[in-house]
């Protein structure tokens, strides 16, 4: 099973949404990390057949998925960044519903909801209406939806957008659980969402791919360039203006300042630390 985009390019007018965009997906878990504007939305509405490219190609198995139309669509779960749920519905008439939209059969469709409304835990909100649930039930919501009819390619959009934390890893737990011979593509800007599940990480930025590679082979890329500063009260300031400033943290008697930096901390008493996907998000796009 194998997923290609191939130079897929976007525009409107003179601005380039995504630039000459090519990469090969198999079954596992992509994130896709990029600021806000960089192009996930873009590529992820081409990939779904929402939005037309300027020029380029996705393929699935050799065959072109825009001449594949339905079939291909039978194939692709999707989850929108925007909450586009009807507040009046139960969850149960929501899923229905979708399961209709994606050409399910009502037997079909009866015992995938069954399944899917255990496994995002929705069981007790099965009956409610879906504009009285919290965020992160909406979202769970829309990821039983992506799940409908088996999809063997599932895209999930910002899915922890505004959750809390508690919210967000038993999202991220559950893209973990399904993401077995699928292909899974989050993307996002909030890093741990995939540091641990992710067996490729691509870097977009201003629309271009700048980088792709397994976490830890992404984070060597930046060996040598994130230090520990022991840093008071007085310097603190001074050394956020000049360094790209990871995180914080103190003790009884110091303060420790992540930084990221092309040359060593001149001035201050510091250690070089082992870089994580967070230094490097802050490497490409701080």
């Amino acid at each position: 099973m194998k997923l290609t985009v191939t130079n897929l390019t976007k525009q409107y007018g003179t601005f380039t949404a995504l630039n000459d965009f090519t990469c090969e997906f198999t079954p596992g878990v992509y994130g896709l990390l990029g600021p806000n504007g960089a192009g996930k939305s873009t590529l992820m509405n081409i990939i779904t057949d929402n939005l037309k490219p300027t020029s380029g190609s996705v393929q699935f198995d050799g065959r072109n998925t825009s001449e594949m139309g339905a079939e291909f669509r039978r194939m692709l779960g999707f989850m929108p960044q925007q909450q586009g749920l009807y507040p009046n519905f139960t969850l149960e008439r929501f899923l229905y519903y979708m399961a209709a939209l994606k050409g399910m059969n009502k037997s079909d469709a009866r015992a995938d909801i069954e399944r899917l409304i255990g496994l995002v835990n929705l069981g007790e909100a099965r009956n409610k209406r879906l504009g009285g649930f919290s965020g992160g039930m909406k979202q769970r919501a829309l990821i039983a939806q992506a799940m409908l009819g088996d999809p063997k390619i599932i895209i999930l959009d910002e899915p922890t957008a505004g959750l809390d934390p508690k919210e967000r890893i038993r999202i991220r737990n559950l893209v973990a659980e399904i993401a077995f011979e699928k292909i899974v593509i989050i993307a996002t800007h909030v890093v741990s969402d995939i540091e641990f599940i992710a067996k490729d990480v691509l870097l977009l930025k201003h629309g271009e791919l700048i980088g792709k590679g397994k976490p830890f082979e992404l984070c060597e890329t930046i060996e040598g360039k994130v230090f520990e500063i022991t840093a008071s009260e007085d310097n603190l300031s001074e050394i956020s203006d000049k360094y790209k400033v990871g995180n914080i943290s103190r003790d009884e008697q110091n303060i420790y300042v992540r930084v990221i930096s092309e040359s060593e901390p001149e001035g201050y008493e510091f250690t070089a630390v082992k870089p994580e996907l967070e230094d490097l998000y802050l490497y490409y796009f701080d």
